[in-house]
């Protein structure tokens, strides 16, 4: 059948709640999480989404979505929750295609003043050239 490839999922979460909700606004560090998970299972991270309050049936989804191949890999409930309109439809699909969804469920960065400041800079500064590095 080959190797699983992954979805990496992300929410896509405006600047202005960097304060408020750092993780969910690094999307950066949402994929970096389900990119370690996949490599530390020899899974392959074949897309990354970046959305927030999705259709479950939003054709972006499932492009070329095979069962027993493909896996959709959030960081936590909590980013599931703000990339997709509905948790429980979205799993209750992947259930009707043979799709596994997992969360990788670790702890989630502290974010202090400066981490907090890098990825302001990367987000509001991307047409500059600015990486984030």
């Amino acid at each position: 059948m080959g190797p699983v490839r992954v979805t990496a999922i992300a929410s896509l979460t405006p600047l202005e709640e960097l304060d408020a909700d750092p993780f969910l606004v690094d999307s950066r560090s949402q994929h970096a999480i389900c990119a370690r998970w996949a490599a530390e299972r020899g899974y392959t991270v074949s897309r990354e989404l970046l959305v927030r309050g999705l259709r479950p049936d939003h054709c972006v989804l499932w492009d070329g979505v095979r069962a027993g191949v493909d896996l959709f890999v959030v960081p936590s409930r909590r980013v599931l929750e703000s990339a997709l309109s509905s948790v429980e439809e979205f799993t209750a699909e992947c259930a009707r295609r043979g799709v596994r969804v997992e969360t990788v469920g670790c702890e989630e960065p502290r974010y202090d003043r400066q981490m907090k400041a890098r990825v302001h800079r990367r987000l509001s500064l991307p047409t500059a050239g600015y990486d984030g590095r």
